[in-house]
């Protein structure tokens, strides 16, 4: 099955000029779901990883799964305020202002080998964020994983000397 023909692409989504990616149509189709998330258990295996990171909030959607397929831990990567406990945390910079992510402080023991998991590569400042979080725990990316990959955007170039599985791209 070729996992691009389940997205949906909605032309001037949430505004004019985005053709925004919907995985929703990919998430309801039970086959296309199991592929995705196959592909990455097989990436998984080959880096012999530890533990599953996912990034809020469709990084959830697919790193549960994940997780479950390959009998690991599964950890949330989130928003300010919605971890409780002892968090690390990371601020970062976007477009047009910044924003931060959160861990818990023991999500992980140091050494271990994480997956980090979400559903889109666009210019890759959450997941940088999200490989500080990472490397605050002392721990080892194996690898980090994404459904989509808008390559136009560039964002792969923030993630230099790290492992990444992209299971569709787009060039526009």
């Amino acid at each position: 099955m070729n996992l691009k023909d389940t997205i949906r692409v909605v032309p001037d989504f949430p505004k004019a000029g985005i053709s925004f990616k919907d995985i929703t149509t990919l998430l309801r189709n039970a086959e296309a779901l199991r592929q995705a998330v196959q592909l990455m258990a097989d990436y998984a295996r080959e880096r012999r990883v530890d533990m599953i990171f996912g990034v809020e909030s469709r990084g959830f959607i697919l790193g549960a799964p994940l997780a479950y397929e390959l009998g690991l831990g599964f950890a949330l990567i989130r928003k300010p305020g919605k971890l409780p406990g002892e968090v690390l945390r990371v601020d970062y910079d976007l477009e047009y202002g910044s924003d931060a992510l959160e861990i818990h402080k023991d999500a992980v023991e140091p050494g271990a080998r994480v997956l980090i998991v979400d559903d889109l590569l666009a210019t890759g400042g959450t997941i940088s964020a999200a490989a500080q979080l990472v490397d605050k725990l002392d721990a080892e990316i194996a690898g980090i994983a994404f459904l989509i990959e808008l390559e136009f955007l560039k964002g792969r170039d923030r993630l230099e000397g790290y492992d990444i599985l992209t299971l569709v791209q787009y060039q526009d």
